[in-house]
């Protein structure tokens, strides 16, 4: 118990200032990046947003128990077209727990038994001057009506809401059977909304990790030199 407090203490502490894993990004400057495409809300967006809303959905609150699952640390970073990052952006992430139940109340009322009261359900965090974000979850499982895995991702910036989309597990068998991943991939090239889920191989609990990169449809400067509300009042 003592560790896992420990462990959250320290998760929660180095994730505001976890070392930048700048990269060369290919055609920075030269050409623009693929835009990360945009996917439905979907039906359960948390309806009541749980009183602890941080970056660990692992352990809610005070408690010592945490979620079932397979504990994955996501990252990655938010970006702008041009390649650059969006700091101060707020990322959002919810999904439902390892037994297929989401934070709302259309779901998880009539599903209150088989809820895992331990799972935070959505967390946010706002990105650092490299624009990275950093969650520790669990790994997505399969949904009724949802055969491919997947968390769910809002960003914003400001009051602005920027991107809503959705990752997926690379590879998954489920994914080709589902509505909103084929629609996807008829569109737009599946790597921009995969991402491969894989062991971190010193972990002694069986933890993994994943990367995934966001990029929005716009340019830092446009969007960061002038404020939602400036943009706002001078379109009013």
């Amino acid at each position: 118990m003592y560790r896992q407090h420990q462990n959250r203490r320290r998760f929660l502490t180095t994730s505001g200032v976890f070392a930048s894993t700048l990269m060369t990004i290919r055609g920075l400057f030269a050409e623009q990046l693929e835009v990360t495409p945009s996917m439905t809300e979907g039906p359960f967006y948390p309806d009541h947003l749980p009183l602890d809303t941080d970056n660990d959905l692992i352990i809610l609150g005070d408690s010592i128990t945490p979620a079932v699952g397979i504990i994955t640390q996501l990252s990655g970073r938010i970006l702008g077209k041009n390649g650059l990052p969006i700091k101060n952006a707020t990322v959002e992430i919810w999904q439902c727990d390892a037994n297929k139940v989401y934070l709302h109340s259309r779901d998880s009322k009539p599903k209150a038994s088989q809820q895992d009261k331990h799972f935070q359900g959505f967390g946010r965090f706002e990105t650092n001057q490299a624009g990275e974000y950093r969650f520790r979850t669990i790994k997505p499982v399969e949904y009724p009506g949802r055969p491919a895995p997947h968390i769910h991702f809002k960003v914003k910036l400001g009051d602005r809401d920027l991107l809503t989309t959705q990752l997926m597990i690379r590879d998954y068998p489920g994914n080709d059977r589902d509505g909103i991943f084929k629609n996807a991939a008829r569109k737009f090239d599946r790597k921009l909304f995969e991402a491969d889920f894989l062991p971190i191989p010193e972990s002694k609990t069986g933890e993994h990790f994943a990367k995934f990169d966001l990029v929005l449809g716009i340019t830092p400067s446009e969007e960061q030199l002038n404020p939602p509300e400036t943009t706002k009042r001078s379109d009013s």
